[in-house]
């Protein structure tokens, strides 16, 4: 997984994989997922994510399993 964020167009970049873009859905006015043929998630983008988020903090904890 890789998280990237674009200050100069404020949009944060969430790729799950490296599977081949099939198809995009809008799930609103800021959020797009793309999934693969097989219909697995591959990336999501949000744009104006500063109005969504607090873009400049960012953790993930690893759950224990």
């Amino acid at each position: 997984m890789n998280v990237r964020y674009f200050p100069d167009t404020d949009t944060l970049l969430v790729n799950f994989s490296d599977r081949k873009i099939a198809k995009t859905h809008d799930l609103g006015e800021n959020v797009l997922v793309e999934m693969d043929e097989e219909g697995h998630l591959v990336s999501m983008t949000i744009e104006h994510a500063k109005q969504q988020m607090n873009v400049t903090e960012f953790s993930y904890q690893l759950a224990a399993g």
